[in-house]
This record gives C-alpha cells, structure tokens and sequence, in this order.
C-alpha cells in the first residue's frame, strides 16, 4: 500500500518526538505577531520570535506541521507542484544541535524512516560568495553519509533574510530522482526529473541594516517539507494533483464538467487551478475571513473569482465551489474548524460564487470591447475591478493570454483615488524583516492586551480576538462584536485603558502548562493541541488586581507605564458580527 498523508505527517513528527522534540500548535493562517505578511507563508513564521533570540516554552528543540499560504504562488498554479495551500513538515534546533545532527536526521528520516533509496538523491549546496564561504562542511557529511551526487549552487541554496535584514544563511537541499529511467551519475541542475523533497535551512548570519552579514549568536536549524510534493514523490506519481489529496476533487470537476483531467493541457490546467484554489479558499474562509477587496479578503476573493473563471472556461456545471469545499472539508478530517465552520465557508462560497456569475458574462464582453485595439488603459481596467468585480490580476492573465497590452501604473493610480486597497496582497506588507520586535510595536502589543480588557469591562460581552495587525505606527484590532460602538463606548474604552496605564502596572511572563494556563484563566486559543508548556503574559498590580491574562508569544513591556497614552483612531465593520478598531498611542 503506498503511504498516506497521515502516515507521512505521522511518520515525521513520531521521528523527531524520538529524536527529543517537542510537537508544537498547526497555528492559524493569520499571522498574530507578524505584520510584515498576510499569511502564515513558512513553518518558521510563528516561531519568528524564538528565531530572534527569545527562549521557547517548549525547549530548544521543535517539531510540527504547519498551514501555509502562499499568494505569491497563485500565478504559477496549474502545473505539477505549484501550490497557493500547502502544509510543512518542519523540525527546528533553537541553539542547541547544528549540521552533523540535522544532516544525520535527515538521511536517517528519508533512508530508514521513509525507506528513499540511497541512490535515488542528489544534495545541493551553498557554492559561497563574498558574504559567505562556501558550504564544504555539509557537503563533507553528506559524503560520508554515502551521497554521490553532490552539486554546489549559489542562489537557490541561500535563505533569506525574509526581508532587508533579518536572520540568514546556506541551507541544503535533497533532492530525489523521479524518473523510472536510470540514474545518471552525477547531478545536473536543469534536469527536471530531480525534484527538492527537503530543505534544511543553516541560519548562522543576521543581515544588518547596512548590508553586513554578522555572525549569530544562537544558530537555528529549519527544517522543511512539503506534504504534497513528498507524497507523491513517495507514492512514485510526478503529479501532485493524481495523490489522494486531490484525486477526489479532481474527479468531482470531471463529472461536473464532462470533461477528462490529462485530455489536454488547457483542461489539465484549469481543473488544476479550480482545485487549489477551492482547497485554499476553504482554509481560509475557516479563519473567519470574508471576501472582500481589503488584505487578507482581496486574497481570497482572488483565489474564489479565478477558479469561478476557470470553472467557466471548462463548462463546469451549476455552483460548483460549495460541492468542491465539501470534499476538501470531508478529506481534512484533522482540521476540526474546517468541520465546526463548514456553515460559514459553504455560505461564503456560495454566495461569492452567486454574485460574481451575475457579472462574469457581462465583464468578460466588455473587456473584448475594450481590447479590440490590443491594448487597455487603466480607466478600463478600474471599470472591471469596480463595476464588474474582476479583480486586477484577473484582467492582466485575460489580457496576456489575448495579446492585449494593460496600463498598470494608471490603473493603480485610478484605484488610489477611489479606495483603500490592499496593493501588497500578493508581497508581503513592509521591508522590515522577519517581523518588526522595536519598541514601538513592543508598546502597541502591549496596549492591545489593555484593549481587550477595556472592550469586555466596557461592553460587559466575552469579547475576544478575531485577528490583529500591529505595525511600527498604529494596532489594528479585530473583535466579535454586532454593532458600531458608540461615541460614549469608544471613549470609556479609551479611558478605561488610559486610566490602567496611569496605574503603572507590572506585565509578569510565565510558562506553565495548557491545563494551569486554563486554571489560571488565560485567554487564548483552546481549539489546538497544545504540548508542553505556553507563555502566558499577565497586567496587574503587585499583589493585587489582574486586569489581563493572555496566552502569548510577546513581545511587549515590563511595565505600561512605558506606554503613554492610547488614542483610537477609527472602528469599522469587517464582517457580520466583527467589529475592527484602529489605534495609536501618543
């Protein structure tokens, strides 16, 4: 029997558990203290923290698997391997072991755990440039370990910095021979039968403001591996979309379309997408997120209207999205929200998909009006974003795939003077780095746990997060909430925590257990399977009141004192029964 998914997750995670790791949380889609992105794009992006120095609860030595987005893929869906969803098998040293130890691991795990022939990898490494020498001493330990097929790279085998600075390094990289066809003897890059199966990344530098790459103090070990490309390496299949993953979805699109995946490659490629990018939206509409033109919705909107165009493209029968999420949901049985929020997506779903057919047709005519002289100025692309609902690089991927020239820059300028929206969708928000851990967005965090204990005083409601965002200059926090506050409520929540930060109060942090943290009464997120222990953040007076106590990764202050004075700055709906305040401290 070929190995399943579970069974490759399950395999991974009981392989480090062995090797002295500890299991951490899936942790949720929406990045919760990093603003430089709008999704949880690595296995490494919730450990951000821990990466930069701070110690984690749970010790020095972590292992997981991770839900991933990554938008900046969605383009490239349609062939073998491109995924906008995905899960990451990962494994992380905090400072503790480094290359012999890892690289052992990794062998051991494909050679004895996964039984990968020996003789079917290849290893790349870093070839070095005036910033970092070459890598020899990895390329010494895999020769021991018996790898032929070495090759030295410069590009691809550097990781990061995520932005302008942050932490970096070489990493390795595994790669398996696909092919029936003999192996060759020596490994050649461009030959497209070796496919990467794993990645263990070497963070050793930290790239500075001014360009230096410094020596770290406490060197990382990142392991990563994808699910779907190593399933179906494993299971000996070169299309991810022929694993058991996909499979089910795939034949759902064939009968709904009377249409035969592998007949062509235009029918390939469009059932290709409508699935990734159902999988996708069902994930994302499982973090409560609605479709929208604004951020994290943008996306998702995106993702739903492109798979809707493709469904169109194939004569996919009636409203397909809700019948194709039913699948994913009844697949993903491990993903317990995908089940207890099953009402919202299939609603979401079908009401996106609704409003956008009413449209599609009449936009689709249109922008061959327009494009009769092969080219759109950016006024007509602005009449399809407003007026027909195409989102912008929907018109651009029409307009490649006609010949038809496109006005972005006076598209982009028509958008600015009408509305907000989110330019950054599909790169990632600031140059920054990792995540910005200055002091002023320490003092914001900070302030948005004062905001949640204003919010449920003032209120007298179990308020909780529904997502937040916390940049440099202002906290932007999410709610469940049915109504617009009103001018009275907005300033007693403002008073309320401003009147808490004139008490000079402590910000003690503790590490304890998921079952002490929930008797201590912390908030947080219970809905996961937490091991070992949790940070747990308390505001309060020296042997007096607690006025907050939050499960939290920080960073934030020692004492409020430090914080001035909160200022909110506006309050928005986001979504039915979620209400969004923006703040600043002054």
């Amino acid at each position: 029997m070929p190995l399943t998914r579970k069974e490759l997750i399950n395999g991974f995670i009981t392989f480090f558990k062995l090797k002295k790791h500890k299991q951490i949380i899936n942790a949720s889609l929406i990045p919760e203290n990093d603003p430089t992105v709008l999704f949880t794009t690595a296995g490494m992006h919730p450990l951000v923290p821990y990466i930069l120095g701070q110690d984690h609860p749970q010790g020095k030595r972590l292992v997981n698997v991770q839900k991933c987005i990554r938008t900046g893929d969605i383009d490239l869906v349609g062939d073998t391997y491109h995924h906008t969803f995905f899960e990451m098998l990962g494994n992380w040293s905090l400072g503790d072991y480094w290359k012999t130890e890892s690289h052992h691991d990794s062998f051991s795990l494909l050679t004895r755990g996964f039984k990968v022939p020996v003789d079917k990898l290849a290893v790349t490494f870093f070839a070095g440039d005036k910033n970092a020498p070459r890598d020899e001493e990895s390329a010494e330990i895999w020769k021991h370990l018996g790898i032929k097929r070495i090759g030295f790279v410069k590009d691809d085998n550097w990781w990061g910095p995520a932005g302008e600075t942050g932490p970096c390094g070489p990493d390795v990289e595994i790669m398996y021979w696909v092919s029936k066809m003999p192996v060759p003897e020596k490994y050649n890059p461009n030959d497209k039968n070796w496919v990467e199966i794993k990645t263990d990344v070497l963070m050793e530098y930290n790239k500075t403001k001014d360009g230096k790459f410094e020596s770290m103090k406490r060197k990382v070990i990142d392991v990563g591996m994808g699910v779907e490309r190593t399933l179906a390496v494993l299971q000996g299949i070169k299309d991810d979309y022929m694993t058991e993953i996909f499979k089910p979805a795939i034949k759902e699109v064939e009968y709904l379309s009377e249409k035969r995946y592998g007949f062509n490659q235009d029918i390939t490629k469009a059932m290709r997408i409508i699935t990734d990018h159902i999988r996708a939206a069902v994930f994302i509409l499982a973090e409560g997120i609605e479709p929208s033109n604004l951020e994290q919705g943008y996306v998702l909107r995106r993702l739903i209207r492109r798979a809707i165009r493709y469904g169109k493209k194939i004569n996919v029968e009636g409203n397909f999205c809700k019948k194709l999420a039913k699948v994913f949901i009844k697949y993903y049985g491990d993903y317990p929200n995908l089940r207890s929020k099953e009402s919202f997506i299939l609603d979401q779903l079908e009401k996106e998909e609704i409003r956008f057919k009413e449209t599609l047709d009449k936009g689709l005519k249109e922008f061959v009006k327009m494009s009769k002289d092969k080219k759109i100025d950016g006024k007509e692309a602005f009449l399809l974003y407003q007026s027909y609902g195409f989102p912008f690089e929907m018109t651009k991927e029409l307009a490649k795939e006609k010949g038809v020239s496109i006005n972005e820059e006076e598209f982009r300028k028509e958008l600015e003077s009408h509305k907000e929206l989110s330019r950054t969708a599909t790169k990632g928000r600031f140059k920054s780095g990792l995540a910005d851990h200055s002091d002023k967005t320490r003092k914001l965090h900070t302030a948005a746990h004062l905001l949640v204990s204003a919010l449920k005083y003032v209120l007298k409601q179990d308020i909780h997060q529904k997502g937040s965002n916390i940049t440099p200059e202002r906290l932007r926090f999410d709610f469940n909430f049915p109504r617009k506050l009103t001018e009275q409520e907005t300033e007693k929540v403002e008073n309320r925590v401003n009147d808490l930060i004139n008490k000079g109060l402590v910000v003690i942090k503790e590490e304890m257990s998921i079952n002490e943290a929930k008797k201590r009464g912390a908030h947080g997120d219970f809905s996961h399977k937490y091991s070992g222990k949790v940070s747990v953040y308390t505001i309060c007076e020296k042997g007096k009141d607690v006025y907050s106590c939050e499960i939290c990764a920080g960073p934030h202050v020692n004492n409020i004192k430090e914080l001035g004075t909160l200022k909110i700055t506006k309050q928005e709906s986001v979504g039915a029964g979620t209400r969004r305040i923006k703040a600043i401290l002054i």
